[in-house]
């Protein structure tokens, strides 16, 4: 499991990539949580922007689930990651309402909760989808992406 993901703004995969060895940095506009699987995370955001539904979806739908996270840089021994967030998930997150963003959050939070019981993330995962929807409509509207930095 990551320990940090950084989720920012950058304007292109050379500039992404560019952040590897010590993250995005305090300069750069960014949502910060900690000790989430950012893979099936964004899986399961897209999966829900692509069917809404109240429900969790179940582990095995969640790994059959396509597109993932496109690496920007792959996983070394030192386990750090930059991958771009998928361009539809990336323009689902900038259009999406407060309505979704809390049903969304609800939905993560209780699949979050099953899987890893008093080992949840403590992070405000509703504070933690507005924070990544600002970026992305900030990443729609410059013309940028949205990347993600875990370790």
């Amino acid at each position: 499991m990551a320990h940090d993901i950084v989720f920012f703004l950058a304007a292109d995969d050379e500039t992404a990539a560019a952040t590897r060895l010590r993250g995005p940095g305090e300069a750069i506009e960014s949502v910060t949580c900690r000790f989430i699987e950012p893979d099936t995370a964004i899986a399961e955001w897209d999966m829900y922007f692509e069917a809404p539904s109240a429900g969790a979806p179940l582990p095995e739908q969640i790994y059959a689930w396509r597109p993932w996270p496109e690496w920007v840089t792959a996983p070394l021994n030192d386990g750090v990651e930059v991958f771009a967030l998928p361009q539809r998930l990336t323009q689902a997150l900038a259009n999406a309402t407060s309505a979704e963003l809390e049903e969304l959050a609800g939905r993560w939070t209780t699949r979050l909760r099953s899987e890893d019981g008093d080992d949840m993330t403590d992070d405000d995962l509703l504070a933690v989808l507005q924070g990544v929807a600002r970026l992305a409509a900030s990443a729609v509207n410059t013309g940028g992406g949205l990347f993600g930095w875990s370790l």
